[in-house]
């Protein structure tokens, strides 16, 4: 019985480590802009629901996609150039930066 005990406990104590390590691996997403949104635009890229007021979007809750080029891409046509992106351990370098924001003003511009 108690190494019953002692096994359930030692696998709470696992389960709860290793949520712990999922949670803090989903920091937010936050995506500079280069001029601020006219009113708050939500929207969903990567996977995620991107929250925008002034100057900057935050994606709370990314998946495993939102951290990517392609979304910061689908940022940049929704909302206008971005400066930065990333999370609290990456951001995108300038390359990376400079191919996201490709024909971000004339879609900006047709809305």
């Amino acid at each position: 019985m108690k190494l019953q005990t002692l096994a359930a406990a030692c696998a709470a104590i696992v389960t709860v480590s290793l949520a712990g390590s999922a949670l803090a691996a989903g920091d937010a997403v936050i995506a500079k802009l280069q001029s601020p949104v006219a009113t708050k635009t939500k929207f969903i890229a990567g996977g995620a629901v991107f929250q925008c007021e002034g100057d900057t979007c935050v994606a709370a809750a990314p998946t495993s996609q939102t951290l990517a080029g392609s979304t910061c891409k689908s940022v940049a046509k929704t909302v206008g150039v971005v400066l930065s992106f990333g999370d609290a351990d990456r951001q995108l370098d300038a390359s990376r930066l400079g191919a996201c924001n490709l024909g971000s003003d004339q879609q900006v511009a047709k809305r």
